[in-house]
């Protein structure tokens, strides 16, 4: 680590410059949910496929009920019924009526639906009348849908780039697709590091803590709509951290906690230390030590993001720079910097005025206060499920006083 720290930006331009180029892949619209779209999903089909009934009714010619109303009903012959995946295979002859469910096929000559409720029909009845008394006229095309008329085959109907929620798949499915082209879910490697750390729940000797790092990363990639393919735990020793990354399967990114400071066993550093590796002092508080290496795992270089061990750092770094990697690997973004908006301090805090504070804050409507007395102290971990982000202090301001604005990172971006 130089003496002099990285500021936040220039450290940020160090991780985006390491992050890989990703391939696509085709995947049926079952495994799409959550994943970003690689390549443009045009129409194939129109949508609706075939002009169709938008009501449960009777398919007429309007020219055969202009002048129907309570006082003077027409009453036409019923000669077909035509549920919904039926072809409508007989055409409507004029002065007749179809009894028609809605989304069935128009038949040929008909041109309007009335609906049941307008009629003599009690709805809900299996068979379809002999006749059908109508009580009211329409306009001509009421009550149907068009064939093409919310998009034609060709229409742009998905851009690359957008995430896949189940409405977006829903018209894939709906205009033809049955597979998409798509970025694959970054799959990543997760490791806590420290031989204090035991797994939470047994019993601690001396000196010892319980693992919330591993969990805490994990669920934090999954939460990014990323697969933690593997989470793990070393002491600080090199040799088993090698170890485990060696027998790990291929993966995208590895996120590690802990050892990369400048104590006398800083177990990530010394192993993956070489002419690739970056390892510096980064002007934020909390969570100044960071670092960039590079890891064979399942047998191919792999970039590593090291983040300081204590967890409330975890979180910030996560939040500020990890999350914004899986973004980019996902194909979400082309760079890591987190979506922010603003806020406005409800109280007054301390930071250092040399420093980028990420202060974990309650926000109550545009107004934030920190979480806990104690500030930005990154060992705070069990109180940071009150926290709802971050607030962002720049660089030259030692304390913020209430009115203060500020930007604020959502932990739980909608």
């Amino acid at each position: 680590m130089g003496d002099e720290p990285l500021g936040l930006d220039e450290y940020r331009a160090l991780v985006e410059a390491r992050i890989p180029a990703r391939g696509t892949a085709t995947k049926p619209l079952d495994e799409c949910l959550g994943l970003t779209l690689a390549s443009d999903a045009p129409a194939r089909i129109p949508v609706p496929p075939f002009t169709n009934s938008a009501m449960d009714g009777f398919a007429v010619r309007r020219v055969d009920v202009a002048g129907a109303s309570p006082e003077h009903p027409v009453r036409l012959p019923v000669i077909a019924d035509v549920p919904a995946g039926d072809p409508a295979a007989t055409p409507l002859r004029p002065g007749t009526a179809e009894r028609i469910m809605t989304g069935a096929m128009m038949p040929a000559g008909a041109d309007t639906v009335i609906r049941v409720e307008e009629t003599d029909h009690r709805p809900g009845t299996d068979r379809a009348p002999e006749a059908v008394t109508i009580l009211r006229g329409a306009e001509e095309g009421a009550n149907v849908r068009r064939a093409g008329e919310d998009v034609e085959a060709g229409d742009p109907v998905l851009t690359a780039g957008i995430p896949l929620d189940a409405v977006a798949i829903a018209a894939a499915a709906s205009v033809g697709h049955t597979t998409l082209e798509v970025v694959p879910r970054p799959r990543v490697g997760v490791l806590a590091t420290g031989s204090e750390l035991r797994e939470a729940g047994d019993p601690l000797g001396p000196g010892q803590i319980p693992d919330s790092n591993s969990h805490l990363l994990a669920g934090l990639v999954r939460e990014a709509g990323c697969e933690p393919v593997e989470v793990g735990r070393v002491p600080d020793d090199p040799a088993k951290l090698l170890g485990l990354l060696a027998q790990w399967p291929a993966l995208d990114l590895v996120i590690t906690a802990g050892g990369i400071s400048a104590g006398a066993y800083e177990v990530v550093r010394q192993a993956l230390s070489g002419p690739a590796s970056r390892f510096h002092r980064v002007a934020q508080q909390p969570g100044g030590p960071q670092g960039l290496a590079t890891a064979v795992v399942g047998g191919r270089p792999t970039p590593v993001l090291c983040l300081p061990g204590n967890p409330v750092s975890v979180w910030v770094g996560f939040h500020v720079l990890a999350a914004g990697v899986l973004r980019v690997l996902a194909g979400r973004a082309t760079g890591t910097a987190p979506r922010t908006s603003r806020v406005v301090a409800a109280e007054p805090w301390s930071g250092p005025a040399a420093k980028v504070q990420f202060m974990p804050v309650v926000r109550e409507g545009e107004r934030v206060r920190p979480m806990h007395p104690l500030g930005s102290r990154s060992h705070l971990v069990a109180s940071l499920p009150r926290a709802d982000g971050l607030a962002v202090v720049p660089v030259g301001t030692g304390r913020v006083e209430p009115g203060t604005e500020l930007e604020f990172i959502a932990a739980h971006p909608r």
